[in-house]
C-alpha cells in the first residue's frame, strides 16, 4: 500500500490501544457449561446467521439458522482447524438448537472451511466462506481466500427445516498484495485474507463485503517507531459489488488498519444504528503488538458513514472481554441489533483452566484437553450502547439468539460489578 493510500485509511493506534482495560463495563460474567452441547459428537465454534440482504436474521416458516464450524467432539481442540466443516443448526425459538448436518456435500474450494457468513436472497442461500488450503494437498497449507457456496434453497415445515444443494462454488477474491498482503509477503505470525461478511449499505443499498486481512509494510520504510511492531500490520479489508451480485466483487482500500498495534482483526462485521455504523472485531491477546496489553475481546470502532473515520469504542476499541480468572472462556463474538440494545453472541471456549496458559493446555493429556474446552454456544451478551460508549448489561442463555420482535426479560436496576460477579460465581444466566 502506498503511503499516500495509507494515510486516508482509518487507524487503530497504540495510543487507543494502550488505554484498553477491564471494566466493570466489558467484563462478562463467568461462564459455567451448559445443560446440554447443542450437538454432542460435535464440537463447534466460530457461529453465524443466515440473515437476509438489510442484515436482520431470516425467519424461515418460523425457524432460524445458524452456521457453524465444526469438528469431531473426540478430537483434541487444537487440531479442529486441520478438519473443519460448516454444520448448520435451526431453532424455532432461537434457543434450543436442532443439528441440519454439513452443508455442503462433496468438493469445496479449499481442503478445509473457515468462518464466514450467510445470506438468504430471494429464496437461495449464499455461504461465504474461507476457503482454507487447496483440495488434494498432501500437507496441509494455510493458504486462505475468500469463496462462497451458491444456488442451495431452503425448505421449512413444522417437523424441522431443511438446507439442499446442489451448491456451486466460487472463489471470490484473493489479495492483490498491494491493498491486502500475500502469504508469501507476510513477516508475522499468523497470515490472515478470510473471514469474509455480507453487508448492504442501508445509506444507499450498495452491497459490500468485509473480511480480515493483513496491510502489506516494506521493511525499511520506518512505518513503526519499532520495526519489531511491523509485523503486527492487522486490517479490515472490505469489497464492493458494483452489480449487487453476491458473486461479483472488486477489491477497495480497507476500512480499518491496526498497524503497528495488532496482527489479527478477526471476523469484522457491522452493525448501523441511528446512523452511526459500527464496526466490530474480535482479537486475541497474544496478537498485540510488543508493549501492548489487551486481552481476548470483542473491539468496536464507531464512524458516521462505512467510509467514515472510525473512532475506537470507549476511547480503546475494548467493548466486552472476558473476566481475568476465566480468560479465554469465549471467543469469537458476532454483535446484533435488538432493538435498543445489542446482543452479543460468542462460542464456549477453554474453562476450569486454573490459572494456565493455552500453551500449558497444550502439554495436557488428550482427557483433559477434552475436559476443558467448550466446544457450543456461549451465553449472549446484553450490550447498552450510545454514541461512542458501550456497557455490559446482563446476559441471555447460551445460544439465545432472538428475532427483533421478541420481548426480552427487564434488565436488573443495577448489574453487579465483574468483581462481585466473580467472587459470588455468578453464571449470568
Amino acid at each position: 500500500m502506498t503511503p499516500e493510500r495509507r494515510e486516508r485509511t482509518p487507524r487503530w493506534t497504540r495510543e487507543h490501544a494502550s488505554r484498553i482495560e477491564r471494566t466493570d463495563e466489558t467484563v462478562a460474567p463467568i461462564i459455567y457449561p451448559p445443560r446440554e452441547a447443542v450437538a454432542p459428537d460435535v464440537h463447534g465454534w466460530d457461529t453465524w446467521f443466515l440473515r437476509e440482504r438489510d442484515g436482520s436474521i431470516a425467519s424461515i416458516g418460523g425457524w432460524r439458522v445458524i452456521f457453524s464450524l465444526t469438528a469431531p467432539a473426540d478430537l483434541l481442540p487444537g487440531k479442529r482447524h486441520d478438519v473443519a466443516e460448516i454444520r448448520y443448526f435451526y431453532s424455532r425459538e432461537g434457543e434450543t438448537w436442532h443439528d441440519g448436518g454439513p452443508v455442503f456435500e462433496g468438493e469445496t474450494r479449499g481442503s478445509r472451511q473457515w468462518a464466514g457468513s450467510a445470506l438468504l436472497d430471494d429464496g437461495e442461500v449464499y455461504v461465504f466462506y474461507t476457503a482454507s488450503g487447496r483440495v488434494g494437498e498432501a500437507d496441509l497449507t494455510y493458504e486462505q481466500r475468500l469463496a462462497v457456496g451458491f444456488g442451495g434453497t431452503v425448505e421449512a415445515d413444522d417437523s424441522g427445516l431443511d438446507i439442499e444443494g446442489p451448491f456451486e462454488h466460487e472463489v471470490l477474491l484473493e489479495p492483490d498484495g498491494e491493498r491486502y498482503e500475500r502469504e508469501e509477503q507476510y513477516r508475522g505470525m499468523i497470515y490472515t485474507f478470510r473471514d469474509p461478511w455480507f453487508f448492504e449499505d442501508p445509506a444507499d443499498g450498495e452491497t459490500y463485503l468485509l473480511f480480515e486481512a493483513n496491510t502489506p509494510v516494506p521493511e525499511g520504510e520506518g512505518v513503526c517507531e519499532d520495526p519489531v511492531w511491523e509485523e503486527f500490520n492487522g486490517s479490515v479489508g472490505i469489497a464492493r459489488s458494483p452489480t449487487g451480485d453476491p458473486t461479483d466483487w472488486e477489491l477497495c482500500d480497507p476500512l480499518l488498519e491496526g498497524i503497528c498495534v495488532n496482527q489479527e482483526l478477526e471476523r469484522p462485521h457491522v452493525v448501523v444504528r441511528d446512523g452511526r455504523y459500527y464496526l466490530f472485531i474480535s482479537s486475541h491477546d497474544h496478537t498485540f503488538a510488543p508493549g501492548l496489553e489487551g486481552p481476548d475481546g470483542l473491539y468496536g470502532f464507531v464512524a458516521d458513514s462505512l467510509r467514515g473515520e472510525y473512532r475506537p469504542l470507549n476511547g480503546s476499541g475494548l467493548v466486552l472481554t472476558n473476566p481475568a480468572n476465566a480468560p479465554y472462556q469465549a471467543y469469537s463474538w458476532i454483535a446484533f441489533p435488538h432493538r435498543e440494545e445489542l446482543l452479543v453472541s460468542g462460542f464456549f471456549n477453554y474453562y476450569d483452566l486454573g490459572g494456565l496458559t493455552l500453551d500449558d493446555v497444550a502439554t495436557l493429556s488428550p482427557d483433559e484437553q477434552l475436559a476443558k474446552f467448550g466446544g457450543t454456544l456461549a451465553p449472549t451478551v446484553r450490550i447498552a450502547f450510545d454514541g461512542d460508549r458501550t456497557r455490559i448489561t446482563g446476559t441471555l442463555s447460551h445460544g439465545r439468539i432472538p428475532l427483533e420482535s421478541e420481548e426480552l426479560p427487564a434488565l436488573p436496576e443495577e448489574r453487579l460489578s465483574h468483581r462481585e460477579e466473580t467472587r459470588q460465581g455468578y453464571g449470568g444466566y
